[in-house]
């Protein structure tokens, strides 16, 4: 009993000495530690139970807020399908950023220091895109483990089949029906409302930097939303195609990233405006503090109800939220194009990434590989910063000529090949 009873005090104490570490970054916003759940799946810190359940490190379960620790609770399974979305949203980040001097590079997760380093304390573009990925995978994971029943409160989104569905004119023939819905659609209206609960967990708006953070959140979120796309499946006799059954499928991850890049290629440098300081009662309407104050300047491009309703659950129950074309309200430079709820904001501009800089987190391009014919961003003049590149022939072992074997081998040869790199001074 005593051992219990040290074990909890211990428990408590890592807690909340979580919390207190999470708060000492201000400037941050105080949203961002849940990050460190990536790392759960890695040796020592995460032990199989059963099924959808896990058992994580203290020192992980610290990182998590009051509110999304409730929220794991209530929702059983769910801290499975946050940790694989945030596990995509660093492989996809660093696929995106692979030929930049900037890579999405991460580094062990330790107790209260950032998984994505010092970088996310500025409120630069890959602060931005970090924010909006995250909170996109945890939407697009969130969503998909409800139809593959993964997670107790919630199921497939089922709300399509009560409407009609539309009938195409085209090719239509008579007596036949053209399509009806069916299967089992991706959950994404719990998955938004889910990961804006959790991952906006600790944003308050109360400063620029938070209403940022926000804007970006809800970026990411409002990409998958948007590219849920229907699939259908024909049925008949003999192959025809008498009926389609029909249902709401998320977007593969890539397109997202694809997505989200084209945002931060575009994204919108805001400031404080004079109104921030005048339009107090206007914060109060939202739990969010409504961020009227910001001021679009440089652009450069480019609910109520259970877990379980079904009301709740679907993407049409959004409709009227939908209505609202720039939640934030972006007070904006006429001469440019006001950032959307789609685009990505940031406060300050870009670090440079040519040298190590341990202040911010910054690897530099030291060692990099680069493409010497290349004239873009993966260029060596671009990549190595103008110091020059280190040219080598290596021999690299591959597999090759694979053939399979019944039943039911693959073999393959060692095939030995000369490539030339080429690597940052």
């Amino acid at each position: 009993m005593e051992l219990v009873s040290i074990v909890l005090v211990c428990l408590l104490a890592v807690s909340a000495n979580g919390e207190v570490e999470s708060k000492s970054k201000p400037g941050r916003g105080r949203g961002s530690m849940w990050w460190g759940i990536a790392k759960a799946g890695e040796p020592n810190n995460i032990s199989p139970l059963a099924n959808g359940m896990i058992y994580m490190d203290p020192a992980i379960h610290a990182t998590l807020r009051r509110k999304q620790r409730r929220l794991a609770r209530e929702n059983p399974g769910v801290l499975a399908a946050i940790a694989k979305g945030a596990n995509m949203a660093i492989n996809e980040c660093q696929h995106q950023f692979r030929n930049r001097r900037w890579n999405c590079s991460t580094r062990n997760f330790l107790r209260g220091k950032n998984l994505f380093g010092k970088i996310v304390e500025r409120g630069c573009r890959e602060t931005a895109f970090i924010y909006a990925i995250t909170s996109a995978a945890v939407t697009h994971s969130i969503a998909r483990a409800c139809s593959e029943g993964s997670i107790e409160s919630c199921t497939c989104d089922y709300s399509h089949q009560s409407r009609a569905p539309q009938a195409s004119t085209m090719g239509a023939v008579a007596g036949v029906r053209d399509w009806e819905w069916g299967g089992c659609s991706d959950n994404i209206g719990f998955g938004f409302k889910f990961s804006r609960e959790f991952v906006d967990t600790g944003e308050r708006g109360r400063t620029l930097r938070e209403k940022m953070n926000l804007h970006n959140n809800e970026a990411g979120r409002a990409h998958v939303q948007s590219e849920m796309r229907q699939e259908c499946k024909c049925h008949g006799m003999s192959g025809s195609c008498t009926v389609k059954t029909c249902w709401m499928r998320l977007p593969s991850f890539r397109v997202v990233g694809d997505l989200l890049k084209d945002r931060f290629d575009g994204a919108s440098r805001v400031m404080v405006s004079n109104s921030l300081r005048t339009s107090v009662n206007e914060a109060t309407l939202s739990n969010r503090a409504n961020p009227n104050g910001l001021k679009a300047q440089n652009q450069v491009g480019g609910g109520p109800g259970g877990p379980n309703s079904v009301s709740s659950n679907s993407i049409h129950a959004r409709s009227h939220q939908q209505k609202k074309i720039n939640r934030y309200n972006f007070q904006h430079n006429p001469d440019h194009k006001p950032p959307g709820t789609k685009d990505l904001v940031y406060l300050e501009p870009s670090p440079g990434f040519c040298d190590r800089n341990p202040r911010l987190g910054i690897q530099g391009t030291h060692g990099r590989q680069c493409n010497d014919t290349s004239i873009g961003v993966d260029g060596c003049d671009l990549m190595c910063c103008g110091r020059g590149y280190r040219t080598q022939e290596v021999i690299v072992v591959e597999r090759c000529a694979c053939t399979f074997h019944w039943c039911c081998e693959v073999k393959c040869k060692l095939c030995r090949t000369k490539k030339i790199i080429h690597t940052c001074l």
